[in-house]
C-alpha cells in the first residue's frame, strides 16, 4: 500500500525513524520489499533523478507497482530524492509519487525559500507532501557534489523561518552526515547539539537525515579482498539512529550501503564462479543478501515490528 510520508512520520515521530532506501532496478526492489516485510517495517522507496534516467522512469515505476501487488502487506511511500524544480513538477504531474524532495540547498536562502514554496504549492494542490533541505552536506551523490569546505550545518533559527515561509512538510538538516562512502576521515560524528536546537524551534516537526549509510566495514573488507579499492571508506554509526529519532528525525536516507552490498555480492560471485555468465544466480544472491541487510537496518532504525500498528493508523 502506497501512503504519504506524512502518514508514516505521524506514526514514527519521537519513537523511531523510517528507513528511506534508494533503488535503481528489479533486484534492489525485490530485496527491499522482502527485507521490510520480513522485519515488519514500514518504509520509503527513494527514486533519484539518476535512477529515473537509468533506463526510463516508467520502467522503475512499473517495477514498484508490480511489487505493491506481489507484497500486499507492505506499507510504503514513494519519494523523489534530491529533485530539482523541473523534476519535482514532473513527478507531481505523474500521479505516481506520494512525496517529492526539492533540493535547492545550494542556492542563497531567499532563492531556496522561493523555489521550495513553488514546489510546495504545486504538490499540496495534488495531495503530495514535500521535503526540502537547508544547509549543505558534503560528499558526492549523483549530480549533488559539495566539497568539505563548502559544507555547512543547518542554522536552527533559519530552519524555523524556512519551514514557516515555505509550508514544507519535512526538513532535511545538515548535522554532520555526508553523501557517499567516504563520510568521515577521523572521529567525527553527528552534531546532536544542532539537531536538538532545531527540534526546540520546530517541535513535533519531521526532520530528515541524508547521507546516513553506515558503510559496514565488513562489506568494505570483502569488496577489497575481491579486487575493490575502497580504502578509508567510513560511514555513520547506526547505533546513533535511535538517539536522532528521539530528537525529531523521522526519516533516515540509506543509499551507499545498498550499493556496497550489490558490489560485494557480484564481485565475490564471479570470483568464486568464473565459469558463470548467467546474471540470475548472482541476482538471487543479492536479493537475499539485501533483504537480510534491510531487515537488520530496520532494527537499528527502530522501525522493525511496527507494520501492523502503522496499517491500523492508515486504514482507519
Amino acid at each position: 500500500m502506497i501512503v504519504t510520508t506524512k502518514e508514516l512520520f505521524k506514526a514514527a515521530y519521537g519513537k523511531y525513524a523510517i528507513g528511506a532506501y534508494n533503488i535503481n532496478n528489479l533486484e534492489q526492489c525485490m530485496g527491499l520489499f522482502r527485507g521490510n516485510v520480513q522485519s515488519k517495517a514500514p518504509f520509503i522507496i527513494q527514486i533519484s533523478k539518476g535512477a529515473r534516467a537509468y533506463t526510463d522512469k516508467l520502467m522503475l515505476e512499473a517495477i514498484i507497482r508490480a511489487a505493491d501487488k506481489v507484497f500486499p502487506e507492505a506499507i510504503f511511500a514513494v519519494h523523489l530524492d534530491h529533485g530539482d524544480e523541473a523534476t519535482c513538477m514532473d513527478c507531481i504531474k505523474s500521479g505516481f509519487y506520494s512525496s517529492v524532495m526539492i533540493d535547492a540547498s545550494s542556492k542563497p536562502f531567499e532563492e531556496n525559500v522561493a523555489t521550495t514554496k513553488r514546489v510546495v504549492d504545486a504538490a499540496h494542490a495534488a495531495g503530495l507532501v514535500v521535503e526540502a533541505e537547508l544547509g549543505q552536506l558534503g560528499g558526492v551523490e549523483e549530480h549533488v557534489q559539495v566539497s568539505e569546505s563548502e559544507a555547512k550545518l543547518t542554522n536552527p533559527d533559519q530552519a524555523k523561518e524556512f519551514v514557516e515561509r515555505t509550508g514544507v512538510d519535512s526538513l532535511a538538516c545538515a548535522i554532520g552526515t555526508s553523501h557517499g562512502a567516504f563520510k568521515f576521515t577521523g572521529t567525527q560524528g553527528l552534531h546532536f547539539d544542532v539537531l536538538s536546537e532545531i527540534q526546540k524551534r520546530l517541535p513535533n516537526f519531521p526532520l530528515v537525515m541524508h547521507g546516513s549509510s553506515s558503510v559496514p566495514q565488513e562489506e568494505v573488507r570483502r569488496i577489497n579482498i575481491a579486487g575493490g579499492k575502497l580504502a578509508g571508506a567510513k560511514g555513520v554509526d547506526d547505533n546513533q539512529f535511535l538517539q536522532a529519532a528521539k530528537l525529531g528525525v523521522t526519516k533516515i536516507n540509506i543509499d551507499t550501503d545498498g550499493r556496497l552490498v550489490w558490489c560485494r555480492v557480484h564481485r565475490e560471485h564471479f570470483i568464486l564462479h568464473p565459469e558463470d555468465f548467467d546474471l540470475r544466480p548472482a541476482g538471487k544472491e543479492f536479493m537475499a543478501a539485501y533483504a537480510e541487510f534491510i531487515a537488520a537496518k530496520n532494527v537499528k532504525l527502530g522501525s522493525a515490528g511496527h507494520l501492523d500498528e502503522v496499517r491500523a493508523m492508515v486504514t482507519k
